[in-house]
């Protein structure tokens, strides 16, 4: 009788989770505050997603850069129509206007000719400590416009990076970015890295060629040394030694605004000293070479990229302008992720973004602005690891954003591959992202540094080739529908018949 009832018993526990099996619903019962779950037929019997395949991801993004090499003018604006009007991994134009960069391309063709160094502020969260992704984009644009070097960089630097080593003593660090343990000034001169060091009485950083086996040639090449400074003392005065080079120190009147010193360099050096005497703020040391363009990282870790604003307006007005910035690129939004909750909480965020682009606007109005959006990030659900919800539709926002901003926008989200990509990066081998499911390894950093690069100079060489042809034809051709154009071919816009610039595969 006792075995009767336990089966009965049994049997009566398999009747009933069979029952919650097939009844619960698959998005579980919410009571109060808890959200109860229960494997669910609703939720088994959803049809598996679909993973990204990383490798296909990657395999086509690199193909949608490829331009074959042609002598037919015509094939090389067809792949150019197509790439402006279709391709997913573009950099996307305000008012899809193709010249959005010109003013920037002709500056950095004439930069070595001119004897200057233009420069490009990275601005971007955690995603770019250490230099990853800006390292890729420096290396590609100075081979293809000269100059050299790790070039800016933080008197104090907090975390460490692949492209130079460097230590300082005598100098307080101060940040307008950042949690508590980050010490903030009585006033709001944070120079253009959002932070600054102060030096009292005297004070030295030493910086020394890098070792990392990360690190790219280019950033190892140092033959110009600079100082960024605000605020100083009468008599102040900067000396640096480097390896067996003597140097000529600098003096400087007591000044209120940023100054900039410069040591030219006659080779490449491997270590160097700045030694401080006086009082002053150092807003940045810029470790360059030869002329031409210079990437500035500018890593905030924790930052949503909302705290420029927070920054003294002249002294960024000045600095930029001593700098010779012409791009800014701002790579936000992974850290506001955390507070979206709801469409309607992505809107608050929206509008103080638009006071961030109003600002650079203000104190840097000789430069190109850039978004990048956030990467994807994976969120555990049931178990399953997916995209934080809201992330697509944050995304999205930003880019509608950034363009009725007349800001370009890079859709980094969308590049690696889109929902579901995190989780997939991180497994591919080796593994392109690290297990918080957030962070690019270097491996990965590097693929989207290379991404972005080969979009930036694919617009290079839409502008090289428009050298070359009427405005109006390629005004034309850009606008022909491409049906009308299989139809009508280019008869009557009759552009060359040869690539006299030599457009390589990228």
């Amino acid at each position: 009788m006792k075995s009767i009832r336990t089966l009965a018993f049994i049997l009566t526990i398999i009747l009933v989770l069979g029952a919650g099996w097939f009844f619960f619903p698959a998005e579980g019962i919410t009571i109060g505050n808890q959200n109860l779950r229960f494997p669910s037929y609703a939720e088994d019997s959803k049809p598996a997603e679909k993973e990204v395949d990383v490798d296909d991801v990657l395999n086509k993004v690199t193909k949608s850069f490829e331009m074959t090499c042609s002598d037919n003018m015509l094939d090389s604006m067809r792949f150019f129509r197509s790439y402006l009007k279709e391709n997913p991994n573009r950099i996307y134009l305000p008012n899809d206007d193709y010249t959005y960069f010109d003013p920037l391309f002709h500056q950095l063709e004439q930069a070595q000719s001119q004897g200057k160094t233009y420069r490009v502020m990275h601005y971007g969260d955690s995603q770019i400590e250490m230099d990853r992704i800006s390292s890729v984009l420096r290396q590609n644009l100075q081979e293809l416009f000269g100059g050299s070097g790790p070039n800016m960089v933080p008197a104090v630097q907090p975390v460490p990076t692949i492209s130079v080593s460097q230590h300082a003593s005598g100098l307080s660090r101060y940040a307008v970015y950042g949690d508590a343990t980050n010490a903030r000034a009585s006033h709001n001169r944070y120079g253009v890295m959002a932070q600054f060091s102060q030096v009292v009485g005297g004070g030295t950083i030493t910086f020394r060629q890098t070792s990392h086996s990360q690190a790219l040639n280019k950033a190892k090449e140092i033959s110009t040394v600079s100082v960024l400074l605000g605020k100083n003392s009468k008599g102040f005065k900067a000396t640096l030694k480097c390896d067996g080079l003597t140097t000529e120190p600098k003096v400087l009147p007591a000044r209120d605004s940023v100054s900039l010193i410069t040591w030219i360099l006659p080779e490449d050096v491997k270590k160097g000293t700045i030694s401080f005497t006086g009082n002053a703020e150092i807003y940045a040391i810029l470790l360059d070479g030869d002329p031409g363009v210079a990437i500035d990282n500018v890593a905030l870790r924790g930052c949503s990229g909302t705290i420029f604003t927070r920054m003294n307006e002249s002294v960024s007005r000045q600095s930029f302008d001593l700098l010779n910035t012409r791009l800014i690129i701002l790579q936000f939004g992974g850290n506001r992720m955390p507070d979206i909750n709801s469409p309607k909480s992505i809107t608050p965020y929206l509008a103080e973004l638009e006071k961030q682009i109003h600002y650079m606007r203000r104190v840097a109005p000789k430069a190109t602005l850039l978004f990048i959006g956030p990467a994807d990030m994976g969120r555990r659900y049931n178990g399953k690891m997916g995209t934080w919800k809201g992330l697509p539709e944050l995304n999205d926002s930003l880019r509608a954003m950034a363009l009725r901003n007349k800001v370009a926008y890079w859709d980094m989200f969308n590049v690696m591959g889109g929902e579901g990509s995190m989780a997939q990066w991180v497994k591919h081998k080796p593994a392109l992202a690290g297990p918080d499911y957030i962070h690019f390894t270097f491996n990965g950093a590097q693929e989207i540094g290379a991404d972005l690069a080969r979009s930036f100079t694919t617009y290079y060489d839409f502008y090289k080739l428009r050298q070359h042809v009427p405005s109006e034809k390629v005004i034309e051709f850009v606008n022909l529908d491409r049906k009308e154009d299989s139809i009508r071919t280019a008869g009557r816009i009759k552009l060359p018949t040869y690539n006299p610039y030599g457009i390589k595969n990228r």
